[in-house]
């Protein structure tokens, strides 16, 4: 008669065991490998030829139905392991048998079918998802029907309880998963402030319009198309602009766009015979080398606006309310300024270093500076929703228009006027509390 150490059934039990175990860590590990793989390498590999890195990219379009297969997986193998290691060791030991098969399996489960294979899995997610891209996706076919049946009732918990799910949901949005990625990068050194801000400029053009970034019409420069041709070139040539508005009767009413190139160009050719008489400097019609004033509408977004300024080959428009009412101008670099920080050139003489640090720590700040443009520069978080600018982000806290010295505190800043200029609140005190 066998003993239990010598009958067959043992050993074919402990081998199940053990495959059961092994299964149960493969499981695992994917698991790991899945959630945590970066969609962008997979990707990147998946270009390269990559068929495994293509699969597992496609595996994890469905986080949900993938997670579930694997769960249950997972589940069943440990299940069948721990029922097989009970019934193995009360053989074994008798009535002791349950408590030493709960302390084995225990210990073998967390250190071979979890620690173990995830510990590896986190430390290679790429490689791993995309070894076990196939066989997992032969479970996830077998498995479907249990999981879709699964996801049906715990939905219908939820619902019980007033918990939406939205099915096609993902678990992280890309753009705050990146969002997330940069900060956390830079608060650990890897990713350098300018590097950051460049990036989130770029995820932001679709998030911010044209209103928020435009030169004001208060600060257009303008000329007048009925002056003299003669007092008109001198104009441009005196500006840093070789773009200028057009305007007949009011600022409002916007004729032309007129080039310094164009401009020249017709004197030059008005010079062909080498001589240019008062006459035809008189007789010369301005808006005859204007261009058509191209409008946009002031709640464009900016990613919407760049395109346009790519398909029509021009970077200069003027924006407009609802009611068609000149509310400012905005260029290509402006747009572009939002990602790569200020660009100046030799015209920008009056172009600065950043907000002047004043020795109690506070800033001096134009009262025209974005809140944006503020908030990058010093990392800070001033709201912006409802205002775009640091003046108009005081008037609207205030609720009124403040007076040369007053001073106001609110969302943990201090607030100065410093000078005024009319109704404009021309430069602030700025410090953090």
């Amino acid at each position: 008669m066998d003993t239990p150490l010598t009958d067959p059934a043992t050993w074919i039990t402990a081998v199940s065991i053990i495959v059961l175990l092994f299964l149960s860590g493969f499981f695992s590990g994917s698991e790991t490998a899945l959630t945590a793989a970066s969609r962008g390498k997979l990707r990147s590999n998946a270009d390269k030829g990559s068929k495994s890195a293509l699969r597992a990219l496609d595996i994890t379009n469905d986080n949900e139905r993938l997670i579930g297969s694997v769960l249950l997986g997972n589940n069943v193998v440990n299940i069948l392991a721990t029922s097989l290691a009970t019934a193995l060791l009360t053989t074994i030991f008798g009535q002791n048998g349950v408590a030493v098969a709960t302390l084995v399996m225990t210990l073998l489960v967390l250190i071979f079918a979890e620690v173990l294979p995830k510990t590896y899995a986190i430390t290679n997610p790429e490689k791993v998802a995309s070894l076990v891209s196939l066989p997992i996706s032969w479970v996830v076919v077998v498995f479907a029907p249990v999981v879709t049946a699964v996801r049906f009732l715990v939905n219908g918990v939820l619902r019980v309880f007033g918990v939406q799910t939205d099915p096609d949901s993902q678990i992280l949005a890309v753009r705050e998963e990146i969002v997330g990625a940069l900060q956390l990068g830079h608060s650990e050194g890897f990713v350098e402030k300018e590097d950051r801000d460049r990036i989130l400029g770029a995820l932001d053009l679709n998030e911010r319009t044209v209103e928020e970034i435009m030169l004001h019409r208060s600060g257009i420069e303008m000329i007048d198309a009925d002056l003299p041709p003669a007092e008109v070139l001198k104009q441009c040539l005196d500006s840093n602009h070789t773009r200028l508005p057009l305007y007949r009767d009011s600022p409002e009413n916007i004729v032309g766009i007129l080039h310094a190139k164009d401009l020249l160009r017709a004197m030059h050719k008005m010079m062909a015979d080498g001589v240019m008489t008062a006459e035809e400097l008189d007789n010369f019609d301005i808006l005859s080398v204007a261009m058509e004033p191209y409008f946009v509408p002031e709640t464009a977004t900016l990613d919407d606006q760049m395109r346009q300024f790519l398909r029509r080959h021009t970077h200069f428009a003027l924006v407009v309310d609802e009611y068609g009412t000149l509310e400012g101008l905005i260029t290509l670099e402006d747009i572009l300024e939002e990602i790569v920080g200020e660009i100046a050139d030799e015209f920008d003489t009056d172009e600065t270093g950043g907000p002047e640090q004043t020795s109690d720590g506070a800033y001096l700040i134009d009262g025209a500076m974005t809140i944006r443009d503020l908030n990058r520069a010093h990392d800070w978080n001033l709201p912006d929703e409802e205002a775009n600018t640091v003046a108009g982000l005081v008037i609207h806290e205030a609720q009124m228009i403040p007076v040369e010295g007053q001073v106001f505190s609110f969302h943990g800043f201090r607030f100065e006027v410093i000078t005024k200029e009319e109704n404009r609140l021309a430069q602030l005190k700025v410090r953090q509390l």
